[in-house]
């Protein structure tokens, strides 16, 4: 007949209780059904970020030789009088001097495509590496990374704008370059992730938006010839 050790008895009531008996397999299988679940949610929701992100929706654009429309998507942050950047000034292209600046900022929940602000052609564009500043500082526009646009309409009319990368943004795309020929509200170009686009006006357009209004790429008229500046009315 076998004999019988200890092992053949139950164990006795002064056992202490182990992580095994707790959480033995069916508690690893509700564990990794938790992490799989989670893990899932982030990958949903980072989904669901990128492709609004990149989402390009169709815009309604006005016509009119004497209107500039917004370019990007976002809030009106400055309106300012400040110097033009060498980039766009010279022959063929802008005058040294002062010009009105409307900056336009995107935050990362905004459409980040951007439009022609005029119909033309794209006569000069100039690419700068810099920073990666919050783009909604004013210095962003001489630090931070850029793309210089000017488009000259067929009045000769020359309008200049600017991409500019932000504190997230690490990446300008163009649709355009030199020679293309673009309508008012094309796409002619992209920042990822927040970003800031300045408009500068010519001397015989005055704003028709005001700072903390919200614009939309190819739609929002930004500034118009022969008329009266808007000026900031009541909150309401």
């Amino acid at each position: 007949m076998r004999s019988c050790d200890q092992s053949c008895w139950p164990s006795g009531p002064s056992e202490k209780p182990t992580w095994g008996r707790w959480f033995g397999r069916p508690g690893r299988s509700l564990t990794r059904r938790l992490i799989w679940l989670a893990s899932g949610w982030i990958v949903l929701a980072l989904t669901a970020f990128i492709l609004a992100f990149f989402r390009d929706p169709k815009r309604a654009t006005p016509a009119g030789d004497h209107l500039i429309v917004s370019p990007a998507d976002g809030l009106v942050s400055q309106i300012m009088t400040v110097q033009l950047p060498r980039q766009l000034v010279g022959e063929g292209a802008l005058q040294p001097g002062t010009a009105t600046r409307i900056s336009v900022f995107m935050s990362v929940f905004d459409v980040h495509i951007n439009r022609a602000p005029i119909p033309g052609t794209v006569t000069r564009m100039a690419y700068v590496p810099g920073a990666f500043l919050n783009a909604d500082l004013d210095k962003a526009s001489e630090e931070n990374e850029r793309q210089y646009f000017l488009i000259e309409a067929a009045d000769g009319t020359k309008v200049g704008f600017t991409q500019i990368a932000g504190l997230i943004a690490r990446r300008i795309i163009g649709f355009v370059r030199e020679g293309s020929v673009v309508g008012t509200g094309q796409r002619v170009g992209l920042i990822r992730f927040g970003s800031r686009v300045d408009v500068f006006l010519p001397p015989d357009f005055a704003p028709q938006v005001v700072k903390g209004q919200r614009a939309v790429a190819g739609e929002t008229v930004l500034a118009a010839r022969g008329v009266v500046a808007a000026r900031p009315g009541p909150l309401q």
